[in-house]
């Protein structure tokens, strides 16, 4: 307990004070942290070790500030340090981990859960990973558009997230229950209002052990610089990062899609224009958010909507990715294969089934969607 000069007892960090007058003292006496003092403010942050006035200051000061290369890589070391990790499965491929915006979408229909479906059916093993709704957007989160479609990963512990995976090809790491030092962040997001740059860690975070490609989305182009920058920091040989749909994981129609692609540290460039596939058109909107999960499921029944083209468009490029598929072309043709035959709706049943089931090791309350 320290004492402010009028006696009163406050508990302060003064370790914490330090790195945070470094990064808030303005544009002209700022200056960055080490990876070690950021992953040091990360931990005293995630533990609740700085105030909460600490806390937001630190946020909002960093996010003028601007982060860099070493400042990330410093969070993420606290993050793989402190939060959850999905221990490996036996595949034989590389497991895809997901990254998307933890604040959802509020413009543009996704389909991640259909490309995750896609893949688990190819054989591919899926991460994702978020949480609720979140500022400062307040987008329709990935846990809330699987509710929809009848599968509540919200209440799975972190081991039955573990053995769904094994069992099923498909695992999701959901914040508020497997990661709540994190999770307990999310309010000064609304309080300062706006994105602190533990937005932009969590695209590159991976709460999975085993072998895998990270993919992430992202929005400005200096958010791949970076990622690649704190990537070859931390290590990290295998990643795609995609200019997607509000920063998500989905590639668009309305424009050329642009992609990097780290394979054992050597990056390539990609530039896949949709008119060239047959796939060119307007972004499907999101429309009615208490739809979403009826739409995704009219795709996996097959019924030629635009959701649908989406839908190929980004699966087709996944199974490529993921070397399910040998080409881009081979992808789509397999992507819609696994689709009109059903075999990504049995997946979704398997899904429901593996966390209904009254004896399994994933039991949880569960309420299927009417």
């Amino acid at each position: 307990m320290e004492r402010n000069r009028q006696g009163i007892g406050i508990t302060m960090s003064y370790e914490f004070r330090e790195l945070l007058r470094k990064v808030g003292s303005g544009s002209h006496t700022s200056k960055p942290l080490t990876r070690a003092e950021a992953e040091a403010a990360t931990r005293m942050m995630l533990t609740q070790v700085a105030t909460p006035a600490q806390i937001g200051a630190f946020m909002i000061a960093h996010r003028i500030k601007r982060p860099t290369a070493d400042e990330l890589a410093g969070t993420l070391d606290a993050y793989y340090a402190l939060g959850p990790t999905l221990p490996a499965i036996a595949a034989q491929q590389p497991t895809l981990v997901l990254s998307g915006p933890y604040d959802g979408r509020s413009r543009t229909a996704p389909v991640t859960p259909v490309t995750a479906l896609v893949l688990a059916a190819a054989g591919v093993s899926v991460v994702l990973h978020g949480g609720d709704r979140m500022p400062t957007k307040e987008g329709i989160p990935l846990v809330e558009l699987w509710s929809q479609m009848g599968v509540d990963f919200s209440a799975l512990s972190l081991a039955q997230s573990h053995a769904l995976l094994n069992e099923t090809g498909l695992g999701f790491v959901y914040l508020p229950q497997h990661f709540p030092a994190a999770h307990g962040l999310v309010p000064y997001r609304d309080q300062i209002g706006k994105r602190p740059p533990f937005a932009t860690v969590e695209l590159m975070w991976s709460p999975y052990a085993g072998p895998h490609t990270l993919v992430m989305g992202f929005v400005h182009p200096p958010t791949e610089e970076l990622a690649q920058a704190t990537f070859a920091l931390r290590g990290t040989m295998d990643w795609i990062a995609v200019k997607g749909l509000e920063g998500s994981c989905d590639l668009a129609r309305s424009r050329t899609a642009i992609i990097g692609v780290s394979r054992q540290g050597q990056f390539e460039r990609l530039l896949l224009h949709p008119r060239d596939y047959g796939f060119e058109g307007e972004d499907v909107e999101l429309g009615s958010e208490a739809t979403l999960g009826t739409r995704l499921l009219e795709v996996l029944a097959g019924q030629p909507t635009e959701l649908m083209r989406t839908a190929l468009w980004n699966a087709g490029f996944y199974l490529w990715q993921s070397r399910a598929a040998a080409s881009l072309e081979t992808g789509f043709s397999l992507a819609q294969d696994i689709l009109s035959s059903g075999k990504a709706l049995a997946k979704l049943e398997e899904l429901r089934q593996s966390t209904a089931q009254p004896n399994s090791p994933l039991v949880y309350s569960y309420c299927p969607a009417s």
